[in-house]
């Protein structure tokens, strides 16, 4: 299926490093984000690109244009101030029937099988994969006296699921677009006319919002814990495959 990711926006939390590259080109050991990410889909079979740009557009188009990963990608300007919604939309007139939507920034071990299996089986338009939220803070439990009894670093949050940005959508999903936001507006639309789903994926997943994020996801792959590969089966249980390089 084809794969629409947003790669237009400025990257303000990224600053200043986003002043010269758009955030998708931040690099993780000398390889933009972008490519990992693209990577994500196309060892699972798709390999038809439609890259969404916007800010600092000739970096992306100039990094492909020296490049051949075996893959058909297709550039659609769409404004250096268009919103995430907007992005998508400008993309409409070559969209087929179902097709992936991510951000430029974000990795995941997600099984896209997995997730298309999930989306066909309901009666929506769309689906967002879900993941459990990891607080970036320290939580306590304390006793009544003060005493602290549990401290645990950034602990994963599991009755709380956030967006993890790996969407399918079907070409439908235009009939129902409300708003330029996807996050603020066009979910919200589409969740009360109860036609949007979520695939809740427990695997590993680590987004770039931040230049904080970089420099972290940095250290991992230093580390030699970046988690890409997808969760196997062995003996009955799920085992995540850790990414060498």
């Amino acid at each position: 299926m084809q794969v629409v990711i947003l790669c237009g926006g400025k990257g303000t939390r990224a600053y200043p490093f986003t002043d010269y590259l758009p955030k998708p080109m931040l690099p993780i050991n000398g390889t933009p984000i972008l490519i990992y990410v693209m990577r994500i889909f196309a060892e699972q079979g798709h390999t038809e690109f439609i890259l969404s740009l916007g800010h600092r557009k000739e970096v992306i188009i100039d990094y492909f244009d020296r490049k051949d990963f075996g893959w058909n990608v297709q550039f659609v300007d769409t404004g250096a101030d268009t919103d995430t919604g907007g992005r998508v939309a400008n993309c409409k007139h070559l969209l087929r029937d179902t097709f992936f939507v991510t951000y430029g920034d974000g990795l995941a071990n997600i099984d896209l099988n997995k997730l298309t299996a999930f989306h066909g089986a309901h009666d929506g338009v769309g689906t967002i994969t879900s993941t459990p939220l990891i607080s970036q803070y320290g939580t306590l439990e304390s006793e009544a006296s003060g005493r602290i009894r549990t401290f645990r670093e950034k602990p994963v949050l599991p009755q709380y699921w956030i967006n993890a940005g790996f969407f399918l959508f079907n070409r439908t999903i235009f009939e129902h677009w409300e708003g330029n936001n996807l996050e603020k507006e066009v979910f919200p639309s589409l969740v009360k006319k109860q036609l949007l789903y979520t695939y809740q994926h427990a695997g590993f997943f680590k987004s770039m919002d931040t230049y904080k994020d970089h420099q972290e996801l940095e250290q991992m792959y230093r580390d030699n814990v970046l988690h890409m590969k997808r969760p196997q089966e062995v003996n009955g249980h799920e085992t995540t495959d850790v990414l060498a390089r």
